[in-house]
């Protein structure tokens, strides 16, 4: 019975390799072990070569004319390509934007929340985008808004830095932000807090180990009792002024 569908996991085409006895073409331009061009060989003189040596042949380029071909082992190709995907994936971070919305009149600790957001995301290798909106009244007094944005270009200098300066574009102040390189660029201060605080599980673990006093084997139960010191002082009647603690008693008469 046919599947009228394919896979749900399966991997594309573009991913497909052939190697060794799949290959199909009478000639192959050939790369030797070592990187080295060993020129168009045929495709049974390509094999007898990769049995002789303990490799594959693996087809890396399948439109050219004649296909490339390398001898290498099947493993430790399949670990480079992932290794350079790996790579390329690190690197697509940069062209990630994240957006940051600012107001002239934002609450100082409205503003720290924002400044974090934005090491985060300059620290993790993205650009952010800061967004700022007058509303009403607040376009005539535009350099409280200029203030606030150059208040965040001033705290993000060790992170990032502005690809332009901050300009008025409609009823807005915009500005785009880029991160530092990673050798020139400062740590990121909130993961080291994270790294630094115990885990709900380590804090947990030190309750538990809290040392009790020892108790002896025959030793009863305690019992709560109220013991009021003989010298203490008592205090007034909770229902109002006692007419006994005036009282003078003469003791010896």
């Amino acid at each position: 019975m046919s599947r009228p569908f394919s896979p749900r996991h399966s991997s594309p085409a573009s991913s497909f390799v052939r190697v060794n006895g799949k290959i199909r073409a009478r000639e192959v331009r050939l790369i030797g072990t070592d990187n080295q061009q060993l020129g168009v060989l045929s495709l049974s003189d390509a094999l007898t070569m990769a049995r002789q040596q303990g490799v594959d042949l693996v087809e890396i380029a399948a439109s050219a004319n004649p296909p490339v071909c390398r001898l290498i082992d099947f493993g430790k190709f399949r670990y480079e390509q992932a290794k350079k995907e790996k790579e390329s994936k690190k690197h697509q971070h940069a062209n990630r934007v994240k957006e940051i919305q600012l107001s002239a009149t934002i609450d100082p600790h409205d503003f720290g929340v924002k400044l974090t957001h934005a090491i985060d995301f300059l620290c993790d290798d993205m650009k952010v985008k800061v967004t700022l909106r007058f509303r009403g009244r607040e376009m005539a007094h535009q350099e409280f808004g200029f203030q606030v944005v150059q208040k965040l270009l001033k705290e993000i200098i060790p992170y990032g830095h502005p690809d332009a300066p901050p300009k008025l574009i409609g009823r807005g102040i915009n500005v785009m932000l880029s991160p530092l390189p990673r050798n020139k660029r400062a740590r990121n201060p909130n993961q080291d807090k994270a790294a630094t605080a115990p885990a709900p599980e380590e804090q947990a673990e030190q309750a538990d180990q809290v040392e009790e006093p020892a108790r002896s084997p025959n030793a009863r139960p305690e019992t709560v009792s109220a013991r009021v010191p003989v010298n203490a002082a008592q205090p007034a009647d909770s229902f109002g002024h006692s007419p006994f603690a005036e009282l003078n008693v003469k003791v010896g008469q």
